[in-house]
């Protein structure tokens, strides 16, 4: 069905597009922003009515006629953010962007969609809480909205057993909608926004487009890892049986459908739709938003993503944000503002393990979650994918089992091998089957390296790592007969250090404005269990019968969810903290090494750095009690923009009065809890403070790792407090030890602040030139 749906749609989008006549201009849909509004989070009905029509009035500035504009708008920002979304062509555009109100115009973007054991790994102490929540010691009832793909609200991890009313403050609602969505006192609102999407395809949505419920399981799966309720006897085929929870088991949830079936290039999310929900969710009462999309980083004021966050943070509301999955690159990190906490993915300590038993005795291990096992011990041919090709296929798609390249009169009754790259993974195990093959072995490419996903595969199937795929290719290459025997899968746990980065995670430095470091933090993000759509099996294609509540999915959007209901609990912990101040105790708090004490790695066996998990791995626990916090106000952004170049009269449209830019501040003495110094050349030094929220009376002094090539000074070195909430200023010296200088790379180290107890903990990233 969602095959057909999609064909439909591509094939309006092609006539719409043949359509345009070269001798008329090209239109497309724009989004013109105009900073904030001043009316607050509770406007009067005059008060929307004034600023649509405003926005009609703008527009007529460049097209004519305030009747155009009504037609041209197909969004109006009215509540939070300032703007509007509208069908224009490239010379209207233009003349928009000169208007002295106007900050930003650009094209409606596409963005993409970027649990049982998973917090048993992360030692959640939540319990202590939970009872706190049931007699209201704590601000409990934290509302977590969730962007993405929808909800399944029939899942048990949606269930409103034992829950009270509905929090009086949330102001939000429950779309009437052709999926039948209904909500409860857990999952207390549910809307769905598909105009931007509408307008990018240039033809109206039929009812599939006006639902909230989830066709594909990622909104599911994401809304439950976060804030799930309580469900004991999880599993997927038998497979990673506990109690799935989410992070914030108790929180109300929301789900806020902005991302609908893929259109060329997997763009899904659009920034139109995105913005929309951002100022929707802002006034209905969020406490914290959880963004699993994104795309290619643009200009902090030319992304939908980073404009939505910008003015959910200045209203107190955590932001957390997905790094993206274009790993394991450099410079591929998405969500890089600063107001925004972006979470890379790592593995857990569970592995579902399916060997390959070749016919000369030697073993290789894999991951798998087949629902199928071959006949006991039964040893089948080995063929490779480019030795399977069929007669007008490519050797080079073939080997990678691209839909149509495999013949079946070579692959029927064998184990075909496929290289991973370009299709899915699971679509490589559909191919082999629909060629008639018994078996998949999917093997790493070189970029993969040790990286091995258990997918739901269609039938018997494993994934082994680059090393291991050397050594089969060479059994299968150097063998006359080559043979193989897939084993059926088990749940192992400890059998390798964990956690490791995976290989998709994308990797810092931000290309935007290096001086911030992101990824912020890693997070279990690969084989999570959660909650799942019924509507398609866990392979989400349309051939895939099979229907499980709960499915293992892997990705950033999968590892943001875990930092989301963190964010949740320590807002019921800490409500007076801002969102500057917990994402500061989760990054000061995280690890740096695995379970067996050493260095984290890479998914190439290297020691992994910054740009691949920020700060670290979060630890739940010890960000309840950071010791000192690195605390940013809205004006601390207001400067940090001024040093990007925005004018005191750009400043004013986003700040409720105007604002004066300071005459010296630049971009790293935003008071981040990291420090990235793009541009090393002599000396430079930053300044930071840090908050007291530990012991009132506390001695912190200061330990360095410097970089290599780079001798780091802190002043003070010692940092006395009297009381809790008292700040203290110091200053990080940088200077370049030319003797010592060899690369012009980047080179890592850290700063330490210690009472004895706490141990605040910040990456240094340095690049001299």
């Amino acid at each position: 069905m969602m095959h057909t749906i999609l064909s439909s749609l591509l094939l309006s989008f092609i006539v719409f597009s043949l359509s345009q006549s070269p001798t008329f201009a090209i239109k497309k849909s724009y989004i013109v922003y105009l900073g904030g509004h001043t009316h607050g989070l509770n406007p009067t009905t005059a008060d929307l009515d004034y600023a649509t029509n405003s926005h009609y009035q703008l527009l007529a500035t460049s097209v004519g006629s305030t009747e155009l504009a009504r037609e041209k708008i197909f969004y109006s920002y009215t509540r939070n953010i300032n703007g509007f979304a509208a069908i224009l062509d490239d010379k209207e555009a233009s003349d928009i962007a000169k208007h002295p109100n106007v900050v930003s115009v650009f094209l409606n973007k596409g963005r993409k969609l970027h649990t049982t054991h998973s917090w048993d790994f992360l030692r959640h102490v939540i319990y202590l809480i939970l009872l706190a929540c049931f007699f209201d010691v704590f601000f409990c009832c934290n509302v977590m909205v969730f962007f993405g793909e929808g909800v399944w609200p029939e899942s048990k991890s949606f269930s409103d057993e034992g829950y009270g009313p509905i929090p009086s403050r949330w102001r939000g609602s429950c779309s009437r909608d052709v999926g039948g969505v209904v909500c409860n006192r857990k999952l207390i609102g549910a809307k769905f926004f598909n105009k931007g999407y509408s307008a990018f395809i240039g033809d109206a949505l039929n009812d599939t487009f006006k639902t909230v419920r989830d066709h594909q399981g990622h909104g599911s799966h994401t809304l439950s890892t976060a804030g799930g309720n309580f469900v004991p006897g999880a599993s997927i085929f038998g497979h990673a049986n506990g109690t799935a929870k989410g992070g914030s088991p108790r929180a109300r949830v929301a789900a806020y459908k902005v991302c609908w079936p893929p259109l060329v290039g997997g763009n899904e999310c659009f920034d139109a739709d995105i913005i929309a929900a951002f100022d929707a969710a802002i006034s209905d009462g969020v406490d914290v938003l959880s963004v699993s999309l994104g795309g290619n980083p643009s200009e902090f004021f030319e992304d939908g993503i980073s404009i939505g966050a910008f003015h959910a943070v200045k209203k107190g509301i955590s932001v957390v944000s997905s790094a993206g999955n274009s790993g394991p690159d450099p410079g591929t990190v998405s969500n890089v503002s600063p107001w925004m906490f972006t979470v890379g993915a790592s593995t857990l300590d569970r592995e579902f393990v399916s060997y390959v038993q070749l016919g000369n005795n030697k073993q290789l291990k894999g991951a798998s979650l087949s629902s199928v096992a071959m006949s006991s011990r039964t040893f089948y041919p080995l063929i490779s994918g480019d030795n399977a090709k069929a007669a007008d296929a490519l050797a080079e798609d073939a080997i990678l089992c691209q839909p149509e390249t495999i013949d079946p009169k070579k692959a029927k009754g064998k184990i075909l091998v496929c290289v991973r790259g370009i299709s899915g993974r699971t679509d490589k195990g559909k191919q082999a089957l629909l060629a008639g093959a018994v078996g998949m072995i999917l093997v790493n490419d070189r970029k993969s390296g040790n990286e091995v996903i258990a997918d739901p595969h269609l039938l018997p199937a494993t994934h082994i790592n680059f090393t291991d795929g050397n050594t089969l290719f060479a059994y299968i290459n150097f063998t006359r007969n080559p043979t193989a025997y897939i084993t059926p899968v088990e749940t192992k746990f400890g059998l390798k250090p964990a956690p490791v980065m995976a290989a998709f995670s994308s990797r810092g430095p931000s290309l935007i404005e290096p001086s911030i470091l992101k990824p912020d933090i890693t997070a279990p993000g690969v084989s999570v269990l959660a909650a799942f759509t019924e509507l398609v099996g866990p392979t989400e294609d349309e051939s895939d019968k099979r229907r499980t509540p709960f499915c293992l999915q892997s990705g950033t959007s999968m590892s943001c969810p875990h930092v989301s209901g963190i964010v949740g609990l320590l807002k019921s912990l800490h409500p007076d903290w801002s969102p500057a101040a917990i994402r500061s105790a989760i990054m000061t708090t995280a690890r740096i090494r695995d379970d067996t004490g050493n260095p984290m790695l890479d998914s190439s066996n290297k020691r992994a750095t910054p740009f691949a998990y920020g700060s670290g791995h979060v630890r739940p626990n010890r960000a309840m009690d950071p010791g000192l916090v690195y605390d940013i106000t809205v004006n601390d952004y207001f400067n940090f923009l001024c040093a990007r170049g925005y004018n005191q009269s750009l400043l004013s449209l986003f700040s409720d009065k105007p604002y004066a830019c300071p005459k010296s501040y630049g971009v790293m003495d935003l008071n981040y809890p990291s420090i990235s110094v793009s541009q090393l050349n002599g000396s430079m030094t930053v300044s930071r403070t840090v908050k007291n929220v530990g012991s009132a009376r506390s001695t912190y002094r200061a330990r360095v790792r410097s970089p290599a090539g780079v001798s780091v000074s802190v002043k003070p070195s010692t940092l006395k407090f009297e009381k809790i909430g008292e700040e203290k200023k110091f200053e990080v010296k940088f200077e370049l030890n030319k003797s010592n200088a060899k690369s012009e790379d980047y080179v890592f180290g850290e700063l330490l602040w210690s009472d004895g107890s706490h141990y605040v903990r910040s990456p240094i990233v340095v690049k001299y030139t």
